[in-house]
């Protein structure tokens, strides 16, 4: 039988947050347990499976603390409290490594099965105040969430669970997408968001909807959509703010013709911009679009910082930027038919 659980004791906030849980020692896993510990300073339980991932892990973690020491970012002592943060410990969570973890975040492949179990193990072994996220950039939080329930009491977990997506590399990518399950507790999400920002993260939110955000949908907000694009893509825009600076119409103009020539529904406008077009919301021109431009106008594209001191090859290089970012086309269908 199913147990409700009452309101349960969460960490009193962000700053509570001292031990944190990463499940998947991968290339995700690895940067989110560097990040956490480098900066936000707290104790690190990586868990995998397989032991050679956790020393192939660790080696990692070694070769980019070697890298901030050599360009004089970081200082021996200093690095190394950073890798001694760090513990390494296969099964962890079943094993009892996790009995002391404020935060858990899974950070492995993207199949259901193994994300369930794992969430069903966390709700488990995990101490009551302790949240559950999951990195997935593709899976239903709602989903995984219903699966958070302790095997020994039929306690449900499921408010405690959040989605917690880092772009890829994670030490250099500024964004993290907080995505709440239907399930999830406010303050999880608060705690999550102010957690977030103590790794040096900028927070944006979404639904918890299948990989496409839109205005237009209520998915996300039109500041949520341009920051993700511009932190989690490295765009020097967002797509929204570079309509209004291109001109609405001229944007509806040039869907209407690449639907027409090609016949794919793809381009088709979405029925919010004709609504705006018609309404004489024509972006920087007309003094208002998606934004309103009558008192500050967005400032123009700057050219990204690359100031991180990563600069590593793939695979944690930018080369190949984050395939996984969980974003499909947009309300204007990117930016490139902008450029045009």
């Amino acid at each position: 039988m199913l147990v409700r659980s009452p309101q349960r004791l969460l960490s009193t906030d962000a700053a509570s947050i001292e031990t944190v849980g990463v499940v998947g020692a991968g290339q995700m896993g690895v940067g989110i347990a560097y990040t956490a510990s480098k900066v936000a300073g707290v104790e690190v339980v990586l868990a995998d499976k397989s032991p050679k991932q956790l020393t192939k892990g660790l080696q990692f973690v070694d070769s980019l603390l070697a890298k901030e020491i050599k360009k004089g970012k970081l200082g021996n002592e200093e690095a190394d409290r950073v890798r001694k943060r760090i513990r390494a410990v296969e099964d962890a969570v079943e094993g009892g490594g996790f009995g002391e973890v404020d935060l858990a975040i899974e950070a492995v492949s993207e199949s259901l099965p193994i994300k369930q179990a794992i969430f069903s193990s966390l709700a488990t072994h995990l101490p009551p105040h302790a949240i559950l996220a999951s990195n997935t950039s593709s899976i239903s939080i709602s989903t995984l969430a219903a699966s958070a329930v302790n095997q020994k009491t039929g306690e449900d977990r499921a408010a405690s669970v959040v989605g917690f997506h880092f772009m890829n590399p994670v030490p250099v990518m500024k964004l993290v997408e907080l995505i709440p399950a239907l399930q999830t507790d406010p303050r999880v999400l608060e705690i999550s968001r102010g957690f977030a920002e103590r790794m040096g993260k900028t927070v944006t939110q979404s639904a918890d909807t299948p990989a496409i955000i839109t205005l237009e949908t209520g998915v996300a907000s039109k500041e949520d959509i341009d920051t993700t694009l511009k932190l989690g893509m490295n765009h020097p825009m967002g797509p929204l703010q570079l309509a209004d600076f291109i001109g609405l119409d001229t944007c509806l103009s040039i869907m209407k013709v690449l639907q027409d020539e090609t016949g794919d529904t793809k381009y088709r406008p979405s029925v919010l911009l004709g609504r705006m077009v018609a309404a004489g919301y024509l972006g920087k021109k007309s003094g208002r679009g998606f934004y309103s431009y009558a008192a500050a106008p967005p400032p123009p594209p700057q050219k990204a910082s690359a100031d991180d001191g990563t600069e590593t090859p793939p695979p944690y290089g930018t080369t190949e930027g984050d395939v996984d970012v969980g974003l499909g086309r947009l309300l204007l269908k990117g930016d490139k038919q902008g450029k045009q």
